[in-house]
């Protein structure tokens, strides 16, 4: 007889969802999400806002609770970490090797997860807060000022700690138990059965509006600042065409990425990232004003570290006494609200994409590649930039402080013109990681995207093309046709999203909770099978979710398939 070829694991155990419930997944959120755009080009005004009054409402309400979310993330990676359950779980089972290096790995998920986001705040976050800033205020003669303190925080551990959370959730879900890469799998085992089909559609629809929306206003942003780095040493001036040209230039690139895959495309870009991220902050820490930018390291380091937990629970309570009449009046809603409201509503694709690409590595070992090595980068690449802005903004008299008044988007490209020697190449290279992080981030959520719509069936290369090509078509109705106020304006609206999707997550974490710790020999013996290549196993999957695994006569004891 002929030999059996090995099965694709890890094998399926989930259940696919009735034909109602996928057409609804495939096509309520493209007529949702166009009947946004059209609402917000035909009235800006009036939707921008009702978006203003929603963002004050949860700003004034509910900054507790994404204080207390940050709190809650940082306690489950801790819990993970010095655990019994850390180092006895390994994503994939107990066999499982990892399929990237450790380079490749930690290129790809800091690229989905930061690095357009790092670039555009970088010298921003510092410049802007380097006056006045709530917890410490900026000692006489410290230039740092705290600004620098709160943009390793807002970037840093914590922000990290919300993604590897939400991403170990979707990985153990996947890896170990054989549900799909989605948030409904993930989540729906710890509602009652006759709840989980409608509870699993509505999650899976504000996954992926999420993550269109996210990504569409992300591309547009991208754009306007590509475009700002094109002007800095061509000349050119940004408007609808140039933005036009490179979002079909941007989405090219990602379209071919998203085709070749994760090893051929996303793997190469994301590790030139890495490669053109280095040389940019060398260079600028070596032409630049080093020995500054050493004893500016070494103070902040320590402030950061010493204000950790005073920062970590800064709800500005003061504010709350009177009802906020505006967001803009609650430093919270300018800063730490807006930025874990950005966090929560980019979760999706970057912990969709982080699970997938981390099979084979120990639940311990996976927390800490996703929280500390990235936190340490992140603050290296900030207090590099960061600190050289400050110098380089009192030696020309507030001159990088005008610039990001002007345009937030050219507060980078001010500072490395500063640079001497090497400045105009450092121009250059700022440019295009703008572009590579934009395109591997872009490239991340396509793939999380084709599991929420198409799972459990693989996604095809072209399909992948597709999305890519759709978020395209979005992000140009929304900048060329509406502006820079209107891609703001959905912006916005998206990440006041994340209030209502931070519930779903919070039920996500308690459910892998509860499934870590009724972790018995039955589910251990699951997640063999589900990850055994051995087509002779077989796993049958009965009405009531319970699952058998099946080796030749021999049928081992049936295990919940949750």
């Amino acid at each position: 007889m002929p030999k059996k070829e090995p099965v694709t694991v890890p094998r399926f155990t989930g259940r696919d969802l009735p034909p109602i419930g996928r057409l609804v997944i495939q096509f309520a959120p493209p007529i949702a999400i166009i009947a946004l755009i059209v609402m917000v080009l035909r009235n800006p005004d009036g939707v921008a806002s009702v978006i203003f009054d929603l963002r004050t409402y949860v700003t004034g309400g509910f900054t507790w609770l994404f204080i207390l979310y940050s709190l809650f993330a940082v306690a489950v990676c801790g819990w993970l970490v010095f655990s019994k359950v850390g180092n006895r779980v390994r994503l994939g089972g107990p066999k499982a090797k990892p399929e990237y290096s450790n380079f490749a790995w930690y290129s790809m998920l800091f690229a989905c997860g930061q690095g357009i986001g790092l670039i555009f705040w970088s010298v921003a976050e510092p410049i802007m807060l380097r006056d006045t800033s709530p917890v410490f205020e900026a000692m006489e003669g410290n230039v740092a000022g705290g600004g620098i303190v709160w943009a390793y925080f807002h970037w840093g551990f914590t922000a990290w700690a919300m993604y590897c959370v939400v991403a170990v959730c979707l990985a153990y879900s996947h890896h170990n138990l054989g549900k799909t890469l989605t948030f409904r799998e993930a989540t729906v085992d710890l509602l009652p059965h006759w709840a989980r089909g409608g509870a699993g559609v509505v999650v899976e629809l504000l996954a992926i509006m999420a993550t269109i929306l996210g990504l569409s206003t992300s591309f547009a942003f991208a754009a306007m600042q590509f475009t700002a780095g094109l002007t800095s040493f061509t000349g050119l001036t940004a408007g609808p065409t140039i933005w036009l040209f490179v979002i079909v230039g941007l989405g090219t690139a990602a379209a071919i990425s998203a085709f070749f895959g994760i090893s051929k495309g996303m793997r190469l870009i994301s590790e030139t990232n890495s490669i053109l991220s280095v040389v940019l902050v060398v260079a600028a820490f070596v032409f630049g004003p080093t020995l500054f930018i050493i004893s500016n390291i070494t103070q902040t380091f320590g402030s950061y570290f010493a204000n950790f937990v005073p920062m970590s629970f800064w709800t500005d309570a003061p504010s709350t006494a009177e009802p906020l009449t505006s967001w803009q009046q609650s430093w919270n809603g300018w800063w730490t609200v807006f930025i874990w409201c950005w966090v929560i509503a980019f979760s999706p694709f970057v912990a969709g994409f982080i699970a997938r690409i981390s099979r084979g590595r120990t639940l311990r070992e996976f927390v800490i590649g996703v929280t500390i090595i990235p936190s340490l980068i992140v603050m290296l690449w900030i207090g590099v930039l960061g600190s050289a802005a400050i110098y380089y903004d009192d030696k020309s008299g507030r001159g990088i402080t005008d610039a990001v008044n002007a345009d937030v988007a050219s507060g980078l490209f001010a500072m490395l013109e500063s640079v001497p020697v090497v400045g105009s190449l450092l121009l250059v290279v700022a440019t295009v990681l703008v572009a590579t992080y934009y395109v591997t981030s872009l490239d991340a959520g396509t793939y999380a995207l084709a599991d929420f719509v198409s799972a459990p069936k693989r996604a095809g290369a072209w399909f992948r093309v597709v999305l890519v090509l759709s978020i395209g078509a979005v992000a140009t109705v929304l900048l060329t046709l509406g502006g820079s106020g209107v891609v703001d304006t959905v912006q916005t609206g998206t990440i006041i999203g994340a209030f209502p999707f931070s519930i779903v997550i919070l039920l996500m974490i308690v459910n892998t909770i509860r499934r870590l710790l009724n972790r018995d020999r039955a589910v251990r013996d699951l997640e063999k099978v589900v990850n055994d290549p051995d087509p002779n196993v077989e796993l049958r999957v009965d009405s009531e979710g319970e699952v058998q695994a099946v080796s030749g006569d021999n049928l081992k004891p049936s295990v919940s398939g949750t």
